[in-house]
């Protein structure tokens, strides 16, 4: 078992990735860390001592005064170094650093400064250090004028805002989901070779677009999905991330559950439940008074559930959160609720008849990969 401790753990990425870790109970063990271990000599130190690996992700991105920025993530590489030289401990760590270490700017320069303080280290104590230059970073759960240009246009989109532009220049672009798995690969490869190994590792993108081009999807996510409820053309696993994205800063207490327009004559009643760009599975299911079905989550599959027959709460719950956000629904004016990913999800018959339930699952994920999780037993109902 591989020890991983994360600076920065409630960050955005950091978030991510200790998710991530979490799928992987049978290789890595996570040692919880909170931002007040900074404030606190020896609770810094006791973290740095059951670390394995420490994946030091904590900085300050923005801030009035830049001169603050510089001295605050200089501070924090410090703090860290002097904990594992009191510890006498030689983790192997890696730094998030970023393609800013070329701007002459003091958050480029921290970046740059902070990662040759932990090489330094590394080559004195004969530990492994990988010092990783990240693109920009978007995805899921990243904060609207902070974490990503792409995080505030999909918050402005969906809460009655217009995006703008400051400046369209090419951007490089990794999904978030992508860069954990890069670190885990990393950790992994280093973790089972005996080997020292210090090295800079510029982590690959996953693409790159001007900003308005970034920008003109987003609005398309906004006009078919978020005013029409159409999923929209997805063409690659780019555009899948992209949208799950979008998905993600949608107000869902507010937006669901969707009504459908239902056509009756003679003959009975029509609904239309769902318009598709893309390809996917439908399927249906009966469950019957009182049963609950599901309590597990995804990290890529788009998901809708359409209540056709029968009386259901939809319960959906941000993973590391406490928050449940209750759905009621009746088959006698039909809706649905889209499942966000890194939400677990079920569905309930809180009525006295029969349920009946169409699902559609998007086909861009791969089945050999896996992508439904289920939470540790005492955590998985909501």
């Amino acid at each position: 078992m591989i020890r991983v401790g994360i600076t920065g753990q409630a960050g955005f990425v950091g978030t991510h990735l200790y998710n991530e870790l979490g799928l992987l109970a049978d290789v890595f063990v996570r040692i919880p860390f909170q931002d007040s271990f900074f404030s606190e000599e020896r609770l810094l130190r006791s973290f740095v001592k059951q670390c394995d690996v420490i994946v030091h992700l904590a900085a300050m991105n923005r801030h009035p005064d830049p001169q603050v920025i510089y001295e605050t993530n200089l501070r924090l590489v410090n703090q860290l170094i002097a904990a594992m030289e009191a510890e006498k401990v030689t983790p192997y760590v890696l730094f998030s650093s970023s393609t800013q270490e070329e701007r002459n700017n003091e958050y480029g320069r921290s970046k740059r400064e902070g990662r040759e303080l932990l090489e330094r280290w590394a080559k004195r104590v004969g530990a492994s250090f990988t010092g990783m230059v990240v693109p920009n970073v978007y995805g899921p759960f990243g904060r609207p004028n902070y974490n990503s240009f792409v995080a505030t246009f999909c918050y402005k989109l969906t809460h009655g805002e217009q995006p703008e532009v400051l400046q369209d220049s090419n951007v490089r672009l990794i999904y978030v989901g992508s860069l954990c798995k890069h670190i885990i690969k990393k950790i992994r490869e280093i973790s089972e070779s005996n080997a020292s190994v210090i090295e800079s590792d510029e982590i690959p993108f996953d693409f790159e677009k001007r900003v308005t081009e970034v920008l003109e999807f987003l609005k398309q996510y906004k006009k078919l999905y978020f005013d029409k409820g159409i999923i929209p053309v997805l063409n690659n696993r780019d555009e899948v991330n992209l949208f799950n994205t979008f998905r993600c800063y949608i107000d869902h207490a507010m937006y669901f559950p969707v009504k459908l327009v239902q056509h009756a004559d003679s003959r009975g009643v029509f609904v239309e439940t769902i318009k598709l760009g893309v390809g996917g599975q439908v399927s249906f299911s009966t469950t019957v008074p009182g049963i609950t079905r599901g309590n597990h989550y995804h990290s890529r599959k788009i998901e809708r559930f359409t209540v056709i027959k029968g009386k259901a709460c939809i319960q959906l719950r941000q993973i590391g959160t406490n928050e449940v956000m209750n759905f009621y629904m009746d088959g006698n004016e039909p809706s649905y609720v889209d499942m966000p990913i890194w939400y677990t999800h079920n569905i309930t018959n809180v009525g006295k008849e029969e349920l009946y339930t169409q699902f559609w699952i998007n086909e861009w994920y791969d089945p050999e990969d896996g992508d439904t999780y289920f939470e540790p037993c005492e955590n998985r109902a909501l």
